[in-house]
């Protein structure tokens, strides 16, 4: 009998010989075929959105079921009405003036990598994007999101496949061995990988010889500037900081104010029931939540302040929104300086735009550069030094970081894998 490891990769290979079966059928659909098909995944999407938020909660102990149910909304009907006109076989575009035609051709064979905090948003919109440019997808989910993560993909191949894709085009490896994703991303029959998940695997993909779309770590820094609607930031900030327990990768990270707005900040933050910890209180949450290498403790990701000061070894009321941090620098002597997947966030105050930029950008290239960055202004001219100076691919003005950079409320296109850019050493 054969071992997990063996058997992996045994279904890896399976899985990607019959997929290329299938992804030969769907390369010669029409776009009315296709567009029936993606329609039909979207419609099953959100109406599983409920049972997939609760299933990734029980599975996965990381997030909030209310928020995770927006977010499969989000990744269904959000990302099927921004998609549904767009073009995706054969002629797409005629150039009669310049003597040019445009045909579409599908990728091939997706090796669809999905990480734990957001299992089953990211499976829905990798399936979704996908099937619409008629390519097939195997994902590979996280040890801990497995069941929730396969039932996703099994929601929305019945859906395809009932209206018409080809068997397999839609499927997951069942069992969850970083051997079967290695010979996965490897594999001659994968032409492209998608890869969401942690810095080790995107890196992983990356070093595959496969072409790669990866995501990027995001120490996002938001500045409140001195014409700044206070009241209006902190409800930004909070409730993008506590939705889904501030797993989204553009959740802010850092709150760097304009000394005059120091106090009322401060008094507003208090007033959304964030917890300004003591010097105290803050090397504890240091030494429970940042492990020696930089990375952040698993067991901490997606817990709720409140969980994350008891393990820490102090209190905070039951309805605390946030940890609050006050810190003097950015770095590996200031741990909680980095991207914390959790309602955590560091707290600075710097007098002026100028100072406030430098800051931010200080924050950037500890962990976020290409990212994201969310300024809180009424300064036009302020808000553009900003735009035109970050090193970043995405600036959120006044408005919150974890929606607003996937397109949740925004003009960006909706989005669950957002990446760095060569500024993060990424090329997306």
């Amino acid at each position: 009998m054969m071992n997990e490891d063996l058997q992996a990769i045994e279904e890896a290979r399976d899985l990607v010989k019959r997929a290329k079966s299938a992804q030969k059928k769907l390369s010669q659909f029409t776009q009315e075929q296709v567009d029936k098909i993606v329609e039909a995944m979207a419609k099953a999407g959100e109406r599983s959105a409920g049972e997939l938020a609760r299933l990734a909660v029980n599975e996965t102990g990381i997030g909030v079921y209310e928020h995770k149910v927006q977010k499969n909304v989000f990744s269904t009907r959000d990302v099927y009405e921004y998609i549904r006109e767009i073009k995706t076989c054969g002629i797409i575009n005629i150039d009669v003036d310049k003597m040019m035609v445009e045909i579409s051709a599908p990728v091939g064979v997706i090796a669809g990598i999905v990480p734990v905090t957001n299992p089953t948003s990211t499976t829905l919109y990798k399936a979704l994007i996908s099937v619409k440019s008629r390519n097939v997808v195997i994902f590979s989910a996280h040890p801990k999101a497995i069941k929730c993560t396969m039932r996703a993909v099994e929601i929305m191949s019945d859906a395809a496949v009932s209206s018409g894709a080809p068997v397999d085009t839609l499927t997951c490896l069942s069992i969850p061995r970083i051997e079967g994703t290695q010979e996965l991303m490897r594999s001659e029959g994968i032409d492209l990988i998608l890869a969401t998940g942690g810095i080790a695997m995107v890196r992983a993909a990356y070093s595959s010889g496969k072409p790669a779309i990866g995501v990027g770590p995001g120490n996002v820094p938001v500045f409140i500037e001195r014409t700044a609607d206070v009241e209006k930031a902190v409800e930004c900030i909070v409730s993008s900081k506590t939705f889904d327990n501030g797993i989204i990768c553009s959740s802010e990270q850092s709150i760097v104010v304009d000394r005059p707005l120091e106090d009322s900040v401060v008094k507003e933050l208090e007033k959304r029931k964030a917890y300004f910890m003591t010097e105290d209180e803050i090397d504890r949450v240091s030494r429970t939540m940042i492990q020696s290498d930089g990375g952040m403790n698993p067991e901490l990701v997606g817990k709720s302040a409140e969980f994350i000061a008891r393990a820490s070894g102090f209190n905070v009321p039951d309805d605390t929104t946030l940890l609050v941090a006050r810190l003097a620098g950015v770095g590996r002597d200031y741990p909680l300086s980095c991207e914390k997947i959790a309602p955590v966030v560091a707290f600075y105050v710097e007098d002026g735009w100028v100072k406030g930029c430098e800051r931010c950008i200080e924050i950037l290239e500890y962990g976020g550069l290409g990212h994201t960055l969310v300024i809180h202004s009424k300064d036009a001219d302020v808000i553009m030094e900003f735009g035109i100076k970050k090193p970043v691919f995405r600036v959120i003005v006044n408005g919150p970081g974890s929606q607003g950079a996937i397109g949740m409320g925004t003009g960006l296109p909706p989005a669950m894998t957002l990446g760095c850019g060569t500024w993060g050493g990424s090329a997306t």
